[in-house]
């Protein structure tokens, strides 16, 4: 059976809700255009702009700490800059995040939002070019097997949604784990090959329903339960840059 990239998705800005793309154009050393550009700074993160250096997760606001962000739907638009932000349905507050205006505006709307939990008032930041607000220290892309994702229902046993692991790239039609056997190697997708480079292993992000924001599940435990390990998806490296779309084979190493 041909394996097949699903669904690509960005996260603009980290811990807030994906967005769905047709296609994108990979860059070598860099992850999927625009995703996790912004992040959301607790109030004692320090960031350097001009010496970015890669920070863990909990320098921000996430899931695995602040559920109540899955209950809000995010859209950037990269053309003008602006962050539209809805709940239920309504916007509720929009803001150019690449001005300081923009920026304070969605600050002010988050310190609200999280209440006391935000433990001070957030701080919307933005990566420099070549930088990313990733888990992971270097700039890559994360995928997910739909066949994995299907085993570990099978241990949850309930339905798990593939957007709770919050990955770039979900692809069909390769055996559940077959892509823990990939890394060291290269994969091809459409006309870019990427390294495979590292297991994800996972956090209390993933125990969140990405839609209704209740901590209804826990990810990590039944991973390793009935695995072993906490990993699900891994993480790739542009190696050969190119465009990618949703349909296009996925070519495993060797």
């Amino acid at each position: 059976m041909a394996i097949t990239v699903q669904s690509i998705c960005r996260h603009p800005v980290k811990g807030l809700s994906p967005e769905a793309l047709d296609a994108a154009r990979l860059t070598p050393g860099a992850g999927l255009p625009h995703d996790r550009r912004f992040a959301l700074a607790r109030p004692a993160t320090r960031f350097d702009a001009q010496a970015p250096r890669w920070l863990p997760k909990t320098s921000f606001y996430t899931l695995m700490r602040d559920e109540r962000l899955a209950a809000l739907t995010t859209r950037f638009d990269e053309t003008d800059g602006v962050l539209s932000i809805a709940r239920g349905g309504r916007q509720v507050v929009r803001g150019r995040i690449t001005e300081p205006l923009g920026r304070a505006i969605v600050e002010d709307f988050f310190a609200a939002y999280l209440g006391a939990a935000a433990e001070g008032k957030p701080r919307l930041i933005e990566a420099p070019s070549g930088h990313m607000f990733s888990d992971h220290q270097d700039p890559v892309l994360s995928l997910i097997n739909l066949a994995t994702v299907r085993d570990v229902e099978r241990i949850v046993g309930a339905p798990v949604d593939p957007l709770r692991l919050r990955a770039n790239l979900y692809f069909e039609g390769a055996p559940a784990w077959a892509e823990l056997g990939w890394l060291g190697g290269e994969i091809a997708i459409g006309a870019a090959r990427l390294g495979v480079t590292a297991r994800i292993d996972r956090c209390a992000a993933t125990n969140v329903d990405p839609t209704t924001g209740a901590r209804d599940m826990n990810i990590p435990k039944a991973l390793n339960r009935g695995f072993g390990h906490v990993d699900c998806g891994v993480y790739a490296a542009v190696v050969t840059g190119g465009a990618i779309a949703v349909g296009d084979a996925l070519a495993p190493p060797g």
